[in-house]
Order: structure tokens, then sequence, then C-alpha cells
């Protein structure tokens, strides 16, 4: 015989379980537990109103809880895109200061031209004196010459024929005046060119400098706009900052009222447990410590020690051997056995020799079992957290004396507990 639950395939337990040489003992556990069940099952159709009244209120607070998770993943929801939305921004942050960089890159390279521009402009007007004082003097040697002209009168060719004692003298007079001539009509005319060209430069590194100094405005502009954008952005991821803060304070006021919602859960779990157990007529322990969970992420179900491993050992009376398929922990009847993780009850049923017998499937083939219950606190198809309270520990089937049967299963097949604890 096999038991089959959401294509999770578990050996008889009949066959998995201790030997059946008691088997006279196992139905007088068997008869007890069915009468213990039918008469939790009286109390939970039409008994006392106290146990109606405290699984509403259990009820009630699950759907509170459930209510502030939802909230909780709403919020988490909104504070994710605010992180991409800041995310977002400070790439807009790099972006700007990239181009900022670029801009001062660009007016520096700016400032160095209209600086040499500056320095063209002053050399040129350096030059521009000196030559204007050259002209000045050259100007004052040919007014001299035109008064000293004017003083003799008209001294034309004709004058210079007839003063002239002799041919070798006008050949030697005429050409002394040419060259005067000469020499004055190219002063002036270099200064004159000289001039022109110095007004020229003067002219165009003017039109340079206002090109420079327009492109240098621009640049500073930019840089200013540069400056404002930045500002708004992080004027904005300041504000997005806060609004995540203020976000993560309603998470953590939320997490607050669960973890405040769970408690009163417990309590609950805990009462309904106590009036499940005094009309089966087994006393309820208080729930022990949750320890921290493995590497495999299961947590303890009870605390106690081990009083049987994983494996083959030895049948009652020497004779033999059996394959013992989970761990033994020794632990008083009516101690709460916590989920070992998050998952949906597959069976919740007084099964063969394991006796009150909870298995939760945790997904991925990976399935927790709790055999020899005194009771149940959870019901086949129910979701379970991890740490909750899913039975009581017991002494039903095959069993001989109080503890927790705890098994570990991957799509069936039974595992050693302690490689996942």
């Amino acid at each position: 015989m096999s038991l089959q639950f959401r294509g999770v395939h578990f050996p008889s337990p009949l066959n998995s379980g201790p030997s059946t040489v008691r088997g006279k003992q196992s139905r007088a556990a068997l008869l007890l537990a069915f009468a213990a069940f039918a008469a939790v099952l009286t109390l939970l159709a039409g008994g006392p109103g106290a146990l109606a009244s405290t699984q509403d209120k259990l009820d009630e607070t699950q759907s509170k809880i459930a209510d502030q998770n939802e909230k909780k993943g709403v919020l988490t929801d909104e504070i994710s895109a605010l992180s991409s939305r800041i995310d977002d921004y400070e790439a807009q942050v790099s972006a700007l200061r990239a181009q900022e960089q670029d801009a001062e890159i660009r007016l520096e390279a700016k400032q160095a031209e209209l600086d040499k521009a500056q320095a063209q402009v002053d050399e040129a007007y350096h030059q521009l004196k000196v030559l204007a004082a050259r002209l000045k003097r050259s100007l004052a040697v040919l007014k001299q010459r035109l008064v000293a002209i004017y003083k003799a009168g008209d001294s034309g060719v004709t004058d210079l024929i007839l003063t002239t004692k002799s041919y070798s003298d006008l050949i030697e007079s005429s050409s002394y005046i040419e060259q005067i001539q000469n020499r004055n009509e190219s002063i002036v005319g270099r200064v004159r060119d000289l001039r022109d060209q110095q007004e020229a430069v003067v002219i165009r590194l003017k039109k340079a400098k206002d090109t420079i100094e327009a492109a240098r405005d621009e640049i500073a502009s930019e840089k200013q706009n540069l400056a404002t954008a930045r500002k708004a952005v992080q004027d904005q991821q300041a504000k997005l900052r806060q609004v995540k803060s203020d976000r993560q304070a309603k998470v953590d006021s939320i997490d607050s009222k669960v973890d405040h919602l769970e408690d009163i859960e417990a309590d609950l779990q805990q009462k309904i447990a106590e009036q499940i157990a005094a009309a089966s007529g087994v006393s309820v322990l208080p729930a022990g410590p949750m320890s921290s969970p493995s590497a495999a992420g299961l947590i303890w179900p009870v605390d106690g020690p081990i009083t049987s491993g994983f494996g083959g050992r030895s049948s009652p009376g020497g004779i033999g051997t059996t394959y013992h398929e989970g761990l033994d922990i020794g632990v008083p009847e009516g101690t709460p056995i916590r989920a070992a993780a998050s998952g949906t009850v597959i069976i919740a049923a007084y099964t063969g020799g394991y006796g009150n017998y909870t298995c939760i499937d945790h997904g991925s083939g990976l399935s927790t079992c709790y055999g020899h219950q005194s009771s149940f606190a959870v019901s086949a198809g129910q979701s379970v957290s991890q740490g909750d309270i899913i039975g009581y520990s017991g002494n039903t089937g095959n069993s001989t004396g109080p503890h927790l049967h705890f098994e570990v299963r991957i799509n069936g097949v039974a595992q050693d507990p302690l490689g996942y604890l």
C-alpha cells in the first residue's frame, strides 16, 4: 500500500514504521486515536462556543496579516520603481557633469585663444606706435625740405640748368634732387602701407576678439544652464530619497504590525490546540524557541535529543533489522511541532504506523513529514509558514513512547534529515 498526494509518492507507513510485532498494541492505539479524533470533530462541529470564537479570531488575524503583507508588497513595488527612477536621475547627473567638463575644456581653449589674440593685438599696437614715431620724424624732415624749397622760391629744372657751372654739376645736382624726392616718396609710401596694414590687423583682431568674447559668453551661459539642470536633478534625487525613506518607514511599520499579529496568531493557535487537547485528554506544552534555518532552509521542528537515527536499526527483540526513514526526536507528549519550512499541508490524518501524521509540500519535490502526533493543529490544503505550529508530539501509531518521528523526502524518497537541518 502507498500514499499519493499531489504527485508526491510516500511508501506505506505500515512498512516504513517500526516492526508490526506489536499489532495488538497498535490496534488499541488506533482505537484511542480515533476516539480522540472523533472528540475533536465533535468539538469543532458543535462543541463549546469558545473554540469557534477562538477560530474566528484566528481567521480574522490571519486575514489581517495577509492584508498587511499585501500592503507591504505594494509599497515594495513602489520603492523598486523609485529606485529605478533614482538610477535614471543619477545617470542624467553623470551625463550633465560630463557635458559640464566638456564645456569647461572648450571655455579654457577659447580663453587661451583669446589671450593669444590679445597678445597679437598688443604687439601690433606696439609696432604701430614705433612706425608712427618714424612717420612723425619723416614728416618733420619733409616739412623742413618743403620750407627750404619755399624760401628758395621756384627751383625748377630751368633754374637748375642756369645755375649749374658745368654739365657734370648738372648731372650730379639733378641726381641728388631725384634721390631726395624718391627717398621722401619711399618713406611716405612705406609708412602709409604699414599704417594701412596695422589698421587692417587691428580691425581683424578686434573682430576676432569680439567673436571669441561672444563664444566665451555663450559657453558661460551653457555652463550656467548645466549647473542649473544638475541642481534640479540633485534636488529631485533628494526628494526621491526622502520618498524612499518614507516608504521604507511604512514597510517597517507594517513589518512591526505583522510581527505583532503573528504573535497573536501563535497565541490563538496555542489556545485552539489547548482546547483540542482538552477534548482529547492530552496536555499541551508551551512552544519552545524556533531555531535558525539551516543552509538547506529548514529549521528543527522540535528541540530535543535524537533517540533514533536515519537508516537500518534492529527490530524489537533483536530479531532482524528495519529501515528507519526519519529521525526520532525525544520530547514530552504535547510539545508543539513547528513547520520546518513554508508550504502546503498535503496530509493531516491518522496514517497506520505513523499515527497522527502530517506532511507538508514545500515545492521543488521537497516535503517534510511528522509522525506519532497527539493532535493536529492544521488540516490538509492549509498553507503554513516556517515556524507555524502544525501539531503536538505524542505516542500514536507504532510507538514505544512520546517522541516526534521527523522525515525529509525528495520526490517521495526518504532522505537523512540531518543533511537538511
